[in-house]
């Protein structure tokens, strides 16, 4: 039992954890209670199922942080960043994966590697004794959560997370929409239109925002108050906070030109990408609802190009568990009454597929070398997974801890760089830079410590 690594969780953080692990030498044991046990959002028992968007955001390693995360699971040869770049489809800047493949390669490479072992069931309890990994992501099961409540002795963080709808691009009007990435970003033709827009004018967004205030919307639970990510706002808290705040978020009409219609700039347009590689299946960008299903087919065809439109998923919402890791984490990931156990993942209080797959590596990283009777310490503040893991264990205030997305704000200043909008891209390129330098160094220590 004290020589193999059991992980509760078969997500993205999870199957990154395992992987690590497995290839530092250390038997791994994933326990996934899907397809046993099932969630409202998984349709499938796979491992590292996307259930939300199928976009990991930025690849730009220089001037973007997610992209700079891309850049440091790549060099530590992250099974996640590997599927990914497998399964790739055309996002323009952005790196979107064909999500069933992806999950299906993630699956297929952990169970044919000879150390790991998958075990289904659900796990309700947290174990006594044996070093673990919960990496139970969002959706953590009622029984596991009350046990984690127990043992912590604080009421479990929720906040509310929206999916976004799904559509099939033959119900797609494209006498009406036009293929473009915004700026025509990307260095390919398919990078350049790899995202599907339909245009608004005035009178058809102001029609739309009223219907969207007026659509019946998912009632919480008594007791529940609505405690969402900003970075994953429902489409109708957007515009409860203003009538043109969807129009500039994920409704801007800027770095677009109507190929229908070149002379007329849109007011607003509404952005769909890619979801699978035949093309067959797009999601609406930055769409996450709490509509109810039949508000949402009646809204959304409202939107010029859709009025045909088929969905091959709506949008849902869902309870999004995490803890507050500030006060319960040590810098190793460990939870402080029972060290034996570490905590990787969303459930951490890291937010997007990215974020969470980084925590897996590092959680499976640090596990692996304290098995093999080592002590790995975290990596620098200075590159991006360091600055996360600094911030969840310590750097975030604990009485307002809400999930977090990487991003430059977390990383100690470069001194001597001018402040502002201005010099932002000096800055950005000097971070990205200075952690790439830090993250090869640790990597290389954790290599010479692990021989």
């Amino acid at each position: 039992m004290t020589d193999t690594l059991h992980i509760v969780g078969g997500g993205l953080a999870g199957a990154e954890a395992a992987w690590q692990a497995a290839r530092m030498g250390v038997p791994v044991v994933i326990h996934e209670m899907r397809p046993q046990v099932g969630t409202f959002a998984h349709k499938t028992g796979d491992l590292a199922e996307m259930v939300c968007s199928n976009s990991f955001r930025s690849d730009d390693s220089e001037q973007n942080a997610v992209g700079l995360l891309h850049w440091e699971m790549r060099a530590a040869d992250g099974l996640i960043m590997q599927m990914a770049d497998r399964h790739r489809l055309p996002a323009g800047g952005a790196l979107a994966v064909d999500r069933d493949p992806f999950a299906q390669s993630v699956t297929r490479a952990l169970l044919d590697h000879p150390l790991v072992t998958l075990e289904p069931g659900e796990i309700t309890a947290l174990p006594e004794d044996g070093r673990w990994i919960i990496a139970t992501g969002p959706l953590t099961s009622s029984a596991l959560g009350a046990a984690i409540q127990a043992e912590t002795g604080a009421e479990r963080l929720a906040f509310f997370d929206a999916i976004a709808p799904i559509v099939y691009a033959d119900s797609i009007d494209m006498s009406v929409a036009w293929m473009q990435s915004r700026y025509d970003k990307g260095e390919t033709e398919a990078e350049q239109k790899a995202y599907l827009n339909c245009p608004m004018t005035k009178p058809q967004y102001e029609a739309f925002i009223d219907a969207l205030l007026a659509a019946d919307k998912t009632e919480f639970h008594e007791g529940e108050t609505a405690k969402y990510f900003d970075g994953c706002l429902p489409i109708e808290v957007m515009a409860e906070r203003g009538r043109e705040t969807l129009r500039h978020g994920p409704m801007k009409p800027v770095g677009l030109t109507n190929a229908h219609k070149p002379d007329e700039k849109p007011y607003a347009v509404v952005q769909l990408r890619r979801d699978n590689a035949l093309g067959t299946l797009y999601n609406i960008v930055g769409f996450q609802t709490k509509m109810k299903y039949g508000a949402q087919t009646d809204v959304f065809r409202m939107i010029p190009g859709l009025e045909n439109a088929s969905f091959a998923r709506l949008g849902g919402i869902h309870r999004n568990t995490f803890i507050n890791s500030p006060t319960l984490l040590d810098d190793r990931m460990r939870l402080k009454s029972r060290p034996n156990i570490r905590f990787a993942g969303q459930v951490t209080g890291v937010e997007g597929y990215v974020e969470s797959a980084s925590m897996g590596l590092l959680a499976g990283r640090m596990a692996a070398s304290e098995i093999l009777g080592r002590d790995l310490p975290p990596p620098p503040p200075e590159t991006a997974t360091g600055a996360l893991i600094t911030h969840i264990t310590g750097g975030a205030e604990a009485k307002t801890f809400q999930p977090m997305n990487v991003n430059f704000g977390l990383f100690p200043p470069v001194d001597g760089l001018k402040g502002g909008r201005r010099g932002r891209k000096d800055r950005y390129k000097a971070y990205t830079d200075r952690a790439k330098t830090a993250w090869a160094d640790w990597l290389g220590q954790s290599a010479l410590d692990a021989a």
